[in-house]
C-alpha cells in the first residue's frame, strides 16, 4: 500500500492522507457502518465512549475477514453531534496507532436512533 500527499494541494488537516493506492490483485474487506453498540446490543454513552466502541467494531469486523488494522485504508465517520472533530481526531489517533488511511469526517442531524452519536463505515485492503 502506498500513501499519496501530493505537494500540489493542501496537506491534510491531521493524522490521514489524501490518497492510498493498492495493487488491484489483492483481497479487500468493505465494513458496514458501525455504531457505538457493545457485543449485547447495549449502547456506549456519550460521543467518546461511541466513538471508541465503534472503532473497535470496524476491527472486530475486519479481524473476522482476516485483515488488520494496517490493511484500513479508508474511513467514513459520520457524527450527529457538530464541533467534535477535535475529540474525532484524539480518539482516531489513538484507535489507529500510527496509521494512516484516508478519512472523510461528516456532520449529520440524523442516524438510524436519536441516541446514536456516531458511525463508523470502512474499506481495508490485503495486498
Amino acid at each position: 500500500m502506498k500513501t499519496i500527499n501530493p505537494d500540489s494541494i493542501v496537506k491534510p488537516a491531521s493524522n490521514y492522507v489524501q490518497g492510498v493506492v493498492h495493487a488491484a490483485a489483492a483481497e479487500r474487506i468493505l465494513v458496514s457502518g458501525q455504531l457505538g453498540l457493545r457485543p449485547d446490543g447495549t449502547l456506549e454513552e456519550g460521543i467518546e465512549a461511541q466513538m471508541e466502541r465503534a472503532w473497535c467494531n470496524v476491527f472486530a469486523v475486519m479481524a473476522a475477514g482476516g485483515f488488520e488494522i494496517d490493511h484500513l485504508v479508508r474511513a467514513t465517520i459520520y457524527v450527529t453531534l457538530p464541533g467534535q472533530v477535535s475529540t474525532y481526531r484524539r480518539i482516531r489517533d489513538k484507535m489507529l496507532a500510527g496509521h494512516l488511511c484516508a478519512n472523510t469526517y461528516i456532520e449529520i442531524s440524523a442516524l438510524a436512533a436519536p441516541e446514536f452519536l456516531v458511525e463508523i463505515e470502512a474499506e481495508a485492503v490485503k495486498e
